[in-house]
């Protein structure tokens, strides 16, 4: 069974990406173990000597290096990722790099119809960079627009979107094996 770090790019705390991320935790129970992270309380970045790395940065790194993939749940704002993401990405691309050459799922809800569409190519770029070097499954998105008609008060989908859904995670356990594969050359 893998083991995947979930993280909800956000720091509202009626989040739909978090209770989407927290379903996805309870629906896929049976085929990964997924640990959520929560990043919503980390200060702000600045460069600081490595001792002064916040805590929950250090564990949050070292969890994601053991994890054999990374699941995130962005919501869009202006186009793009929200800053608490943007922050937690900073942190982590600092002094150590836990996403390079690890598979990564981007999903994400909004409440417009055309779901994260712009945030999530935003995070793609931002870990495609030399820093973070996350491996990213081409052509694969998880989109879910008008959250609030689509995505339960529990973070259930409805039932086409669930079909999306378990057909994504099935390819990126593909994914995942076939980079674990990659890397045992």
């Amino acid at each position: 069974m893998n083991k995947y770090i979930g993280i909800a790019g956000t720091n509202y705390s009626k989040s739909l990406n978090a209770k989407m991320l927290n379903f996805i935790k309870k629906h896929f129970a049976a085929q990964a173990d997924i640990e959520l992270l929560d990043i919503s309380q980390w200060p702000l970045f600045s460069k600081v000597d490595a001792n002064l790395v916040p805590e929950a940065v250090l564990k949050a790194s070292q969890k994601i290096k053991q994890a054999d993939g990374v699941i995130f749940a962005t919501p869009e704002y202006d186009h793009s990722v929200p800053a608490v993401l943007m922050n937690a990405l900073a942190w982590l691309s600092y002094l150590d790099q836990p996403f390079n050459a690890k598979p990564v799922l981007i999903t994400g809800v909004s409440y417009g119809a055309l779901g994260t569409s712009r945030a999530q190519e935003h995070l793609r770029k931002i870990l495609n960079a030399p820093e973070l070097g996350a491996k990213l499954m081409e052509s694969q998105e998880f989109l879910v627009g008008r959250g609030f008609q689509t995505v339960a008060e529990n973070g259930q989908l409805e039932a086409s979107l669930l079909k999306e859904l378990d057909q994504q995670f099935s390819a990126f356990e593909t994914f995942v094996a076939a980079v674990k594969k990659e890397g045992d050359q």
